[in-house]
Formats: C-alpha cells, sequence, structure tokens
C-alpha cells in the first residue's frame, strides 16, 4: 500500500512542511491495516518505531497485575503514539489497541532523526505533540484526583460526541470504565442517573446527548 505526501501531510508532526520535503519522507514510511482489538503496540516492546493513526481510532492503555486496565488516551487520525520510546532509551510504558478498522503508518527512529535534524518544523511540531500528550497526562491524573466518576463519565461523552472522518467513536460501557478509572457498573448507574434527569438519552448501542450544555458543566468544561 502505498503512501502519498497528502497522507503524510495529514499527520500533526508534518503540518505546515514543505511537500517538497514530504515527498522524500515517503519510502521510509511502512502502512499496515488492523481490526479491532488487535494489539499495534504491547507495553514493554523494545521497537523504536513512531506510530501515526492514519484512519480508525486506538486506545493507549496501562494494565495492571491484577489486570485492570487504564485508558490513557483515545489516539485518532493525525495523532501519534509511542512517541515516548522513540525519543527515549526505555521500552514501551504502554499498549496500543486497534477499536475498530484501523490504518498506522509509521517510521522507525534511525530513519526519522536524520530527516529531523534537518528541518526545524518537524523538530517543533514534535515538541508540541510531546506538549499536548504531557498536558493530557497531568489532565487526567487531575481528572482521576478530584472528579467524581459521573463528571469523569460527562467529559468522556463530550469528548466522543464529534463527528471525525469515521464518524462518531462508539465506546462500550466497558472502555469508558476504563478511561474513567472505576468499574463498569460504576459507569452504568452514572449514565442511568444522567438519563433520568434528561441530560442523555440510552438507546440501542449509541447515547444521544440531549442537554450538551448540562453536560459540559458537569464535566467541567463549560
Amino acid at each position: 500500500m502505498t503512501i502519498t505526501v497528502d497522507d503524510l501531510a495529514k499527520l500533526k508532526y508534518f503540518t505546515g512542511v514543505e511537500m517538497g520535503r514530504l515527498a522524500g519522507l515517503t519510502l521510509l514510511f511502512s502502512k499496515k491495516s488492523f481490526i479491532k482489538g488487535q494489539t499495534v503496540v504491547s507495553e514493554g516492546d523494545s521497537q523504536k518505531n513512531l506510530h501515526f493513526v492514519n484512519s480508525g481510532v486506538v486506545k493507549v492503555f496501562k494494565t495492571s497485575s491484577e489486570g485492570k486496565e487504564q485508558i490513557i488516551k483515545i489516539v485518532r487520525p493525525g495523532e501519534s503514539f509511542n512517541d515516548v520510546t522513540v525519543f527515549s532509551s526505555g521500552n514501551s510504558p504502554y499498549s496500543a489497541q486497534a477499536l475498530g478498522n484501523t490504518i498506522i503508518f509509521w517510521i522507525h527512529k534511525n530513519d526519522l532523526m536524520p530527516v529531523m535534524e534537518k528541518n526545524w518544523k518537524i523538530v517543533q511540531n514534535a515538541l508540541e505533540a510531546l506538549g499536548e500528550q504531557a498536558r493530557m497526562l497531568l489532565t487526567l491524573v487531575e481528572d482521576l484526583s478530584f472528579k467524581n466518576v459521573t463528571g469523569r463519565v460527562a467529559k468522556i461523552l463530550m469528548q466522543n460526541s464529534n463527528p471525525g472522518p469515521d464518524g462518531y467513536q462508539k465506546l462500550t460501557q466497558y472502555e469508558m470504565a476504563a478511561m474513567a478509572g472505576t468499574a463498569r457498573e460504576v459507569v452504568g448507574r452514572s449514565l442511568k442517573m444522567l438519563e433520568e434527569n434528561g441530560t442523555i438519552s440510552l438507546e440501542r448501542h449509541r447515547i444521544v446527548i440531549k442537554d450538551k450544555e448540562y453536560l459540559g458543566r458537569i464535566a467541567g468544561l463549560n
């Protein structure tokens, strides 16, 4: 499967980079399709590939020794993951798994670094991406520490309610629980409460937001 200049231009690392420079990068990238539930990166992996989501969605998560899962981030088209492994000496601190049919691009560190040395714009984009990830982790810690479960669930609903290239991201209650740092049953109770007060409507295989302004206030986004 061929990767085009237009494909690379949609990735955050290469925003604003001259098309002529991107043309020389296409041959350095690999491309692969993944199905729902398929692992892209396993915690502890030593491979130094920087991954980008071209289409679909990937969840990045940690698993405890007891098997409990904490979703760190939902990675969407144009975004990267495995950055920490590429730009540090350690192995991957998390796992990544496709949430549906997903296409991933990747480039190895040994191919990426010489390119970055010659193009400050890519370095700047990489620093911005890493800064966003650091801010996201701080926000996650804040939410888990200070927000109640209903507030966390409300924020998850708000952040996954906007349509993208692949439509609305559908999350199971298990996945929502793994994002909110709680049990599936607790998420179920929070959703039921939000339905009873008219904020959402629970329909078969989907959740309809009926009062987005109020949901945003609960989530702490307004």
